[in-house]
């Protein structure tokens, strides 16, 4: 547990007094790396919650947001209480006396009034800690969707926009000396055109606090980031960077040390506080889904130590090769998104995420597509210890306001936080931009901006997206222009469901690609009602559905350059695009398995075809 004897700093009381004005607190300029390994003091469980639709607890009666005011007074962030017993003043909420709802978890599963709400929930959570001496405090959130306004103790944080990216702040100066403090959280998941996403999608729109909260507790100077990975297509070299953060980060020594792996290297920071490593790691047990090694590493700088259980592997493309460890691989493949079909809502915590990654393995998956948005942290670090090879992907989804900067650069920054997240697990093999996004000249300016920032920011990994497709009969013609810029040619295409017509048919399709890259179809699939049983040619019944794997896998065989593919999807999931009241009822059937965790006949199909596969590629 954290400690809550000791008084703040005559430094932090300074800051304190310093903000009182009401501005913003500055977020940190970049992530805590690992910050869950910290120690942390958990704020996860019951928080209290307010509806707000008009947004009363943000704005006043001429819509100007309190938190501009000249006091920065006014919201329902000041948590308010009446000053006497004859509650004499007039305050319109009560955050104690207010209903609860769970943390981590969206608000849609929790209340049956909110199971479509699209608008503003604020939540409140108090807590006991009063500052030590030396120390610093963040206070991190996995994940708030869309837009959050964070405030501790009537003080604002910052404001973020995105809804699956972590958010920190360090919140040292604003910890309460007596040790009891509140945070409140505005949560917005209303729908924008110049989000990322934007208005359109084909997921549950989930508002709320849906991944862990915390407090992490540091060293005054402390290690804030690293990287150890292999160098690029040099399995006998390691090489990173660590970086501190604090007054004494300039010239001081870090150590790594891996002491499975017979390493313990000293480098000594520049006057930012960052230092690079590069040096001779031989012999080493690479990592992959046949073998997934994961040594532990240990960074230390002054008290600072942090560890850390990381797989060391290389991939790369070759031709139209994959090569991980310099081995061609096949990838086999599913998309699957955040949320556990069993029990309704986003996926809560490491117990759901682990059984869907299970039912990959049983699958016989060595790769899983985490669509179309970041996913926890938890997931990829659980993909690493079980085997699981990983496309990682940010929402920019379908039409995005291409030509809007602030539109890019919020896209930019979630890519970012997703590369910062999960730069150091080797499960993350593919860093994706987009999905299906129209071709446009401002769509490829956009698009090429990421993946070179993508290249920038990580140069161990590959970059790519679901390009677009076009077809002339039963010819398809991959020529996106995005293409030239990816190393993989990834596409996503439905014959038999949206395009073309019985099952039967499917394998009509031939497919000329513009580029010799390797070649992963990031989709395809139809929707079957579990337990809707009828002949192949029947729309909704399993064996619809499974003719059309079997003859899809017939169809994407002849692709010369094929080395894996995700299909849509591992498991039913809601969605509110899909109406039918028979077969669908708000879900997206495409899943092999059922929103009951009922496998449907297609599933038995993908699983034998990943058997040959596996065989071809790995001789079992």
């Amino acid at each position: 547990m954290l400690s809550r004897n000791l008084m703040p700093t005559l430094a932090a009381v300074l800051l304190l007094a310093g903000l009182l004005i009401g501005r913003p607190l500055r977020a940190q300029t970049s992530l805590l790396q690992n910050a869950p390994a910290r120690q942390v003091l958990s704020l996860n469980g019951s928080w209290n919650y307010i509806i707000d639709p008009y947004e009363n607890g943000f704005y006043d009666y001429r819509r100007q947001a309190f938190d501009q005011s000249a006091t920065g007074r006014g919201g329902y962030y000041d948590n308010q209480k009446p000053s006497s017993r004859q509650e004499t003043e007039l305050i319109e909420y009560d955050f104690d006396k207010s209903a609860t709802l769970q943390v981590p978890g969206d608000w849609n599963s929790q209340d049956p009034k909110l199971l479509y709400y699209e608008g503003t929930i604020w939540y409140k959570k108090s807590f006991t800690l009063a500052p030590q001496a030396g120390r610093r405090y963040f206070l991190y959130f996995g994940a708030i969707n869309y837009e959050a306004h964070i405030y501790l103790n009537g003080r604002k944080l910052g404001r973020h926009q995105g809804g699956f990216t972590p958010i920190q702040y360090d919140i040292t100066p604003l910890l309460s000396p007596t040790g009891e403090n509140f945070v409140v959280v505005k949560a917005d998941n209303t729908r924008r055109p110049d989000a990322v996403p934007t208005i359109n999608t084909d997921w549950w729109n989930y508002g709320g606090i849906t991944r862990d909260v915390f407090i992490a507790e540091t060293p005054a100077t402390f290690i804030s980031d690293y990287k150890v990975q292999l160098a690029p297509n040099d399995p006998n070299t390691l090489a990173g960077y660590v970086r501190l953060e604090g007054e004494g980060k300039a010239g001081q020594p870090v150590a790594l040390t891996i002491a499975e792996a017979g390493i313990k290297h000293t480098v000594k920071t520049d006057a930012q506080g960052r230092a690079t490593f590069r040096l001779p790691a031989r012999k080493l047990r690479l990592w992959s889904p046949q073998s997934p090694t994961l040594y532990a590493v240990r960074l230390s700088s002054g008290s600072d130590v942090v560890q850390d259980r990381i797989g060391l592997r290389t991939i790369a493309t070759r031709g139209q090769d994959i090569l991980l460890n310099g081995r061609s691989t096949y990838l086999r493949g599913i998309s699957l998104h955040d949320e556990n079909p069993l029990i309704p809502g986003r996926a809560r915590g490491a117990g759901d995420l682990r059984m869907l990654l299970t039912w990959a393995k049983e699958l016989g998956c060595n790769y899983v597509r985490l669509a179309h948005y970041p996913h926890n942290e938890t997931m990829l670090r659980l993909a690493d210890e079980m085997g699981l090879l990983v496309w990682a992907e940010v929402p920019v989804y379908w039409t995005i306001a291409w030509e809007n900067l602030a539109t890019y650069q919020n896209a930019e920054a979630q890519l970012s936080d997703l590369i910062a997240t999960g730069k150091n697990r080797a499960s993350v093999v593919v860093w994706s931009v987009g999905n299906e996004t129209p071709p446009g000249e401002a769509r490829l300016k956009f698009m090429t901006s990421l993946v070179r920032k993508a290249r920038a920011l990580d140069d161990t990994r590959l970059i790519s997206a679901a390009l677009e497709l076009h077809r002339d009969g039963y010819q398809v013609t991959v020529d996106d222009p995005l293409g030239a810029e990816l190393d993989l040619t990834s596409f996503n295409e439905y014959m038999g469901w949206y395009v073309g017509g019985k099952p039967s048919e499917i394998t009509q399709y031939t497919f000329a690609i513009k580029y010799n890259k390797p070649v992963i179809i990031s989709e395809f699939g139809g929707d079957a009602l579990a337990g809707y049983h009828a002949d192949a040619d029947t729309r909704w019944s399993e064996e619809y559905q499974e003719a059309l794997y079997q003859n899809q896998l017939k169809m994407l065989s002849a692709i010369a350059g094929l080395r894996g593919m995700t299909p849509w999807i591992l498991a039913d999931f809601r969605a509110t695009r899909r109406q039918h009241p028979v077969y669908q009822n708000g879900f997206n059937r495409k899943g092999l398995i059922s929103s009951s965790g009922v496998k449907k006949k297609a599933f038995f199909v993908l699983q034998e075809y990943y058997r040959q596969m596996a065989r071809q590629y790995e001789g079992k």
